[in-house]
């Protein structure tokens, strides 16, 4: 009874405390045996008939107390010998102890004693190495409980709409045998009223017995598990459909996601990858050189490969083969708080919104964990998403993964995205071109209302599917790399800034007309992201037609009945070309109302001039515009041109939209913004990538030369009869507008040479 007292006191010493995540894949080294210092208490041997004397009693008689004997210290052949031998046999007989206490000159006692401190210390090791891995298991078993406590107190009955589990469940066999039999009954009175309407007759024999193929609940009414709760019934026959609407329902569209609804798979696996994710991108977030190696200057921070494979083991599989890797890694301040970013983050349809130009479509498939609280912290959730660059040229990147949010400190989150492969028919086409190692960012809340964000981006992906032109800019990182997502974010939380200032830059407009403004050209600007890469979200078709390049995409779909774009046939074309000249001098170009006559036909050749502006942070080219074209014989023009312009370290964007000017007077009185019909066209800038040095460095200055790409996109209303049939003509027509638009602009910069990298 005393060993078993004893062990479960160990066990819950072990349990009792909380292992942190830099413990995870520490493992225990046998090779310790033999590599003690003479220090370390192998060197000696004590003479314990001697230690042990009777201290106490020699002191109550009044006697001094015998003296201890001295420790002896082993010379090291001596230790040397003695490590050796227990290393083959640590449990000598009597026989093998005198042989020993012969040949080194030791008394067998010394060597009886010597053997037992080994064995000793050695269980102590043993018992180190076994405490960090029972934390491990622990901190498992800690994640998968919440989840578990999670998943039961959000339990909703798919019929009802209530709690599935209105009390505290009790465990007890007794209360267990109670439920079951109540959930008997229960089911027994669905099978009556289901048999009831549909014309059978049900036994009072039947209703006990179990469900045949022939009887009760057959193939019309099933009891399944779903996503929201443990119980109901759910006709087989008819499919939830299953949505998730933004937070500005006018902005962008009703996603869902791709999964069946139903979906099978291993949450504690989840939950294992999720912990070694997390693992993974602190130690990658805070490891230095050799680890990342720094560009010269204020060089991007690139990954060593080679020390990264030596450093992680993969959990989620091996690297397919003709994949290849990008990585990155960037800080920055933020001016938000660290929570603010978290709930951002941990929300689809906002993390959408917050990086528009990188995510046509993101959804939140499953929530296996809410976590604890308003701190987000343990929270995990299953999402799915599309990652984008501006350009026809660049395959979107389709990903399945799991959210992982952990709280390290009052003021220190870590949120961990890894991809994964949950095998079943919906997942056929799962790391197609692309998987994303643990990725994400640690965010830390600083004492000035700022954050300060790591965020590393780490990739593998099938180059072969990325045209020529962009492969040294995806190869960098800048196509979907951390500095890209740290640009992004600084801007748009600038913008945000902005938008709550009261200082208001445009005459007669207040502040409610300034965000509806804002509102309308966030949804163009979301719009024409979405035609440009081909986004799920809006069904596109794309044209296979003779006379259209290789290097130009021209999809068609039809608007039947949304009020944010004219009814009829749209037809989207896009391209991406090489230019020989900086980020900057071609966004400056584009964006300037004074030379838009040389390039857009809507202009018709007239000088263009901006009534309002809307200012969406620092620099003058960050801003939403309405464009007006100058009269004609006396007469103002009832057409009116909606701009936004931003540029970043990464990019820049020109989007624009032709507006009835009555309609857009009403927006800028704080009116509706949904209703007003849009189709966008515009420009996406990227910079040219120097590789041909240990530093890959964006072209965004006029120091450079190597150039930028161009994206050009519009779309047109080509019938106003969603019914009517495409003709050839039109999408020759847009060719064509296309074509003229890239030869204008190459004319009015003075640049001989468009085309590609080579």
């Amino acid at each position: 009874m005393g060993v078993d007292n004893r062990t479960a006191f160990l066990h819950s010493k072990r349990m009792a405390s909380h292992g942190e995540l830099r413990l995870i894949g520490e493992n225990y080294d046998p090779g310790f045996i033999g590599m003690m210092k003479e220090d370390d208490g192998y060197g000696s041997s004590d003479d314990f008939e001697g230690a042990l004397g009777n201290d106490q009693d020699t002191a109550d008689n009044g006697r001094p107390p015998k003296k201890k004997k001295k420790f002896h210290r082993h010379n090291p052949h001596q230790i040397h010998e003695l490590e050796s031998f227990f290393k083959e046999c640590p449990h000598p007989d009597e026989k093998q102890r005198r042989e020993l206490s012969r040949r080194l000159a030791l008394e067998s006692k010394q060597i009886k004693f010597w053997f037992q401190n080994r064995r000793t210390q050695m269980k102590t090791q043993l018992e180190r190495h076994e405490n960090v891995f029972l934390k491990q298991e622990n901190d498992k078993l800690r994640a998968e409980n919440d989840l578990l406590r999670q998943a039961i107190a959000s339990a909703i009955c798919n019929n009802c709409g209530v709690p599935a589990v209105p009390d505290e469940i009790s465990y007890e066999p007794s209360h267990l045998m109670i439920e079951n039999s109540r959930l008997k009954d229960e089911l027994n009175r669905a099978r009556a009223l289901t048999n009831k309407f549909l014309g059978r007759h049900l036994s009072s024999s039947s209703a006990n017995a179990s469900p045949s193929p022939s009887q009760g609940l057959n193939s019309n009414v099933e009891v399944v598990v779903r996503r929201t709760g443990f119980c109901g019934l759910n006709n087989g026959s008819i499919s939830l459909p299953m949505g998730f609407e933004f937070g500005h329902g006018a902005t962008m569209p009703l996603m869902n996601p791709s999964f069946a609804y139903e979906m099978p798979y291993d949450k504690s696996a989840l939950v294992d990858v999720a912990l070694a994710a997390m693992d993974e991108l602190i130690k990658m977030a805070q490891m230095g050189n050799p680890l990342w190696i720094k560009g010269f200057g204020d060089g991007m921070e690139t990954l060593n490969l080679e020390e990264y494979k030596r450093t992680f083991s993969s959990f989620i599989g091996m690297k397919p083969s003709g994949f290849t890797t990008e990585a990155t890694r960037e800080t920055a301040m933020v001016p938000l708080r660290g929570l603010a970013l978290v709930d951002t983050l941990m929300d689809a349809n906002r993390w959408a919104e917050m990086f528009p130009c990188m995510i046509s479509r993101a959804v939140t498939i499953d929530v296996l964990s809410s976590g604890k609280g308003v701190t987000r912290d343990n929270a995990l959730q299953l999402m799915e998403a599309e990652f984008q660059v501006l350009s026809p040229l660049v395959p979107i990147r389709q990903i399945q993964f799991i959210r992982f949010c952990k709280q390290h400190s009052d003021s220190v989150w870590a949120i961990v995205d890894v991809s994964i492969n949950l095998s079943n028919a919906a997942n056929a086409l799962m790391f197609a071109n692309c998987r994303r190692l643990p990725s994400g960012c640690v965010i830390q809340d600083m004492d000035n209302k700022y954050s300060k964000v790591t965020w590393v981006e780490h990739s593998e992906y099938d180059e072969s599917t990325v045209h020529h032109l962009f492969r040294p800019l995806l190869s960098s990182g800048f196509g979907f790399g951390a500095q890209r997502w740290i640009a992004t974010l600084r801007r748009q939380y600038s913008s945000l800034a902005q938008l709550m200032s009261p200082d208001i830059h445009g005459e007669d407009i207040n502040t409610v007309g300034k965000k509806s403004m804002l509102k309308l050209a966030q949804r163009m600007a979301y719009n024409f992201s979405a035609g440009i890469g081909a986004s799920s979200v809006n069904k596109w078709d794309k044209l296979n037609v003779g006379n259209v390049g290789e290097d130009v995409r021209v999809m068609t779909r039809k608007n039947v009945n949304d009020p944010g774009e004219p009814l009829g046939i749209v037809l989207s074309a896009a391209t991406s070309v090489w230019m020989p000249i900086t980020q900057q001098t071609l966004f400056g170009f584009l964006r300037n109302e004074r030379m838009r006559n040389q390039w857009d036909i809507l202009s018709s050749g007239r000088p263009m001039q901006a009534m309002f502006s809307v200012a969406k942070g620092p620099g003058q080219g960050n801003c939403v515009s309405i464009l007006r074209g100058a009269a004609v014989n006396g007469s103002d023009t009832n057409m009116l041109i909606l701009q936004e312009t931003w540029s970043d370290a990464c990019g820049a964007l020109i989007v624009y939209a032709p507006v009835d000017a009555s309609s857009i007077r009403v927006v800028m009185n704080g009116g509706d913004s949904s209703h007003v019909a849009l189709l966008p066209s515009g420009f996406a800038i990227l910079p040219g990538v120097q590789t041909d040095g240990p530093s890959m460095q964006p072209d965004i200055d006029e120091n450079t030369s190597d150039g930028c790409i161009l994206t050009v996109g519009f779309q047109i209303l080509v019938n106003s009869v969603p019914t009517a049939k495409l003709t050839v003509e039109s999408v020759e027509t847009v060719n064509h507008l296309l074509t003229c638009t890239v030869e204008k602009i190459k004319a009015a910069l003075s640049v001989t040479q468009l085309g590609s990298v080579e």
